[in-house]
């Protein structure tokens, strides 16, 4: 069983690895957003608090974040734990590493998936996926072939995400390097960074994600 954190930029495809982590390892996927979500129709007290603050369009504070992350590190998991979205500010890095220690746990490894910026804007804006079946394709790199049609499914339903653009990218960008990039040197400090190259193929970044993973 081990915890981690995977680190990168928007698109950087920490969600593909995190999915394959979850089928191959048996880990459990903790994202912020889908927490959030699941707490606001749970009929919990944290659900309710949850519901409360999203009702008045107020942002979910950190320790509301990090009571749902609690009640789900205490549940058991075979796997352990990939922690998705969270931490995004040092704050918040020390707050689960607190949590972390008060339930006797530990985090084993932060892996940053590092990409280079061009390369990241071209792969981005160039995606598109399936509607009804959710096949993702690329302009260049894997267009469909007969264009405008899945090749999965044969829906003709093919959408891009509204802020998959250059400029909106760029944005995401700026608000990653602003506030959760510091995290790669906090961790670094702490030994506990390893890196991989994010843009190689999707095997190889899941055998390098496997190989530090192993060494846990």
């Amino acid at each position: 069983m081990v915890n981690i954190i995977l680190l990168g930029p928007p698109g950087a495809g920490k969600g593909t690895q995190a999915k394959r982590l979850v089928d191959d390892r048996g880990m459990v996927q903790l994202s912020t957003g889908d927490m959030l979500r699941e707490a606001k129709t749970s009929g919990t007290e944290m659900g309710r608090r949850v519901s409360d603050v999203m009702a008045r369009g107020e942002l979910v504070t950190d320790d509301i974040v990090i009571g749902l992350i609690e009640e789900k590190i205490t549940s058991p998991s075979g796997g352990g734990f990939i922690f998705d979205g969270f931490p995004r500010t040092l704050k918040q890095a020390d707050a689960l590493g607190n949590l972390l220690a008060r339930t006797g746990q530990a985090l084993d490894a932060v892996i940053e998936m590092q990409v280079d910026d061009a390369a990241l804007v071209a792969r981005i804006t160039g995606r598109y996926t399936c509607g009804t079946c959710s096949a993702v394709y690329h302009d260049q790199t894997k267009p469909t072939k007969v264009a405008g049609v899945c090749d999965a499914c044969g829906s003709t339903d093919l959408r891009r995400r509204a802020d998959d653009n250059e400029e909106s990218l760029k944005q995401r960008l700026m608000e990653y390097y602003k506030k959760t990039s510091p995290l790669v040197g906090y961790y670094y400090a702490k030994g506990q960074l390893s890196s991989v190259d994010g843009l190689a193929e999707m095997d190889t970044v899941s055998a390098a994600i496997a190989a530090v993973l192993d060494k846990a």
